[in-house]
């Protein structure tokens, strides 16, 4: 007789913005999803680090233009004071100085609010395990933003990159995620996945935006 079925573990996640009327239902909409607990909702970014610090959180769900102290301030006190809780930005704001500003001040996931429920929870799921998502439009202004420097063959990539990481860097430069890699280069998602943390760790790389960044800035993408 098969023990009982472990439960999926439940991610502690806030949400911060500072309009009640997208607060409150956005709360309530992630409340209902099987593995996603919202332990607080936050009008500010100090009710934010208020919130962190009063119990384990995992995820803030952080919108940026909030009043006391915005969403790119709040996310770089996490930064040095939480640095386990991760960021997933929602904004209705896709400019360059907002993009630039919360990915630098340490955001894991940039999403405008056009996203859907599926989309919001997909995000917070991966911020959670240490990944980036980022809204295909702010990857784009993201591309386009960094593509305005000429790119220097090589640059900033150390030289013990296998063929296979630079194939799997180029890619990310495309914006590719990984399953459209493993499919590219036919192999599974999980080689994809431990082709990226040899890459990461190789090149010092932050995330998938900084992997963004790093190819267009050596001529990969």
């Amino acid at each position: 007789m098969s023990g009982p079925t472990e439960k999926p573990q439940r991610l502690r996640v806030i949400v911060a913005d500072d309009q009640a009327a997208v607060r409150e239902p956005l709360a309530a909409v992630l409340g209902l999803s099987e593995d996603i607990d919202v332990v607080a909702a936050a009008a500010d970014g100090s009710e934010v680090l208020t919130a962190v610090a009063s119990g384990p959180v995992d995820v803030v769900l952080m919108d940026l233009r909030m009043p006391v102290m915005d969403g790119i301030e709040a996310t770089r006190r996490l930064g040095e004071e939480y640095p386990e809780v991760a960021v997933v930005v929602l904004t209705t704001f896709a400019d360059d100085e907002s993009i630039l500003g919360a990915l630098s001040a340490g955001a894991r996931g940039y999403l405008t609010k056009n996203a859907g429920r599926q989309d919001i929870i997909r995000a917070i799921r991966a911020a959670a395990a240490g990944q980036s998502v980022l809204d295909r439009e702010v990857q784009d202004r993201l591309l386009a933003t960094v593509r305005t420097k000429a790119p220097v063959p090589g640059q900033s990539l150390p030289e013990d990159l296998t063929p296979r990481e630079r194939e799997v860097l180029t890619l990310i430069g495309r914006g590719l995620p990984n399953r459209g890699i493993a499919e590219k280069l036919f192999i599974s998602e999980a080689t994809v996945k431990t082709h990226i943390n040899n890459l990461f760790a190789k090149a010092g790389i932050r995330d998938r935006a900084d992997a963004v960044r790093r190819a267009i800035e050596a001529g990969l993408a």
